[in-house]
């Protein structure tokens, strides 16, 4: 099961690309969050191999998240090694030009086990991800 959510921002590539591909600064955009990395990727600090451990308010557990595609302006795919309950949950964002900026698409996917629940909670994760980032986008 996979959900997409998209927006349009007035921001070239790199501005949205510097924003998504700072897993720390996701602190600074993500709601009540704390991100750091627990290790550093392959070729980049950030990039492909690199882990991030997500610290939600409250009881929850972390999540972790290994980065598994790194396309510099381009693309960003991520997939949870723990702490969420969706099978085999993932991420994939990209970035393309668009009349007056950039096109951005958050898309979480998850095995199906609890379809309309599933759903309705990958489809919302997206949602609450892409406008996180895009109040963050300068302007």
């Amino acid at each position: 099961m996979r959900a997409t959510a998209t927006a349009v921002v007035n921001a070239s590539r790199e501005q949205v690309w510097e924003l998504l591909a700072d897993h720390e600064g996701m602190s600074s955009w993500g709601p009540g969050i704390k991100v750091r990395l627990t290790q550093e990727g392959s070729t980049e600090r950030n990039g492909v191999g690199a882990v991030r451990r997500i610290d939600a308010p409250g009881p929850a557990p972390a999540i972790v998240e290994v980065v598994d595609r790194f396309e510099p302006g381009t693309a960003l795919g991520y997939k949870a090694t723990g702490g969420v309950p969706l099978k085999n949950y993932r991420g994939d964002v990209e970035l393309t030009p668009a009349s007056g900026g950039t096109r951005i698409a958050w898309s979480i996917s998850a095995d199906q086990r609890l379809p309309l629940v599933e759903k309705v909670a990958i489809k919302a994760i997206a949602t609450f991800l892409l406008k996180a980032l895009v109040r963050q986008v300068p302007r």
